[in-house]
């Protein structure tokens, strides 16, 4: 099983909505692979507009805690994605990780439903086309398929 840990400042917006919907789609597509999520300042709450965006997809996200990045995240992982630093360049995650993919999204805190919308359709798009390369390179065992 192959571990995508998505990684921002506050483990507060978009690390959040990557886990869930990279937990969903590979669940739905039977790929076996789950998703993490954590931050190097972890804010106390997941952002309102994306508990709520996230309702719209049936994924709920208000118990969701954010977690402190630590090492134990990193090793366990196959590959790490950060989500972009901007305004938090001091607390960005690149900066104490190596060998990291940056998606250099915005972040969702404070901005309009439609732009949150916006955002969790671009991580949507994005985690999918993560899925097809695990997918593609993740032998099936014999006798099964993989759902379409």
């Amino acid at each position: 099983m192959k571990t995508v840990l998505f990684v921002c400042v506050h483990n507060a917006g978009r690390s959040q909505i990557a886990e869930a919907l990279f937990n969903q789609l590979a669940g739905q597509r039977g790929i076996p692979a789950r998703a993490e999520s954590a931050g190097t300042e972890p804010a106390g709450q997941v952002h309102p507009e994306v508990v709520e965006v996230m309702r719209e997809r049936g994924i709920d996200l208000s118990r969701r805690r954010p977690h402190r990045l630590a090492e134990a995240h990193v090793r366990r992982a196959w590959r790490v994605i950060t989500m972009g630093c901007a305004p938090d360049a001091g607390s960005c995650p690149a900066l104490f990780l190596r060998e990291v993919q940056d998606w250099a999204l915005p972040d969702p805190r404070g901005r309009p439903l439609e732009e949150v919308r916006a955002l969790r359709d671009e991580i949507e798009r994005r985690v999918s086309a993560l899925l097809d390369e695990i997918a593609a390179a993740t032998p099936l065992a014999e006798g099964s398929a993989r759902p379409a």
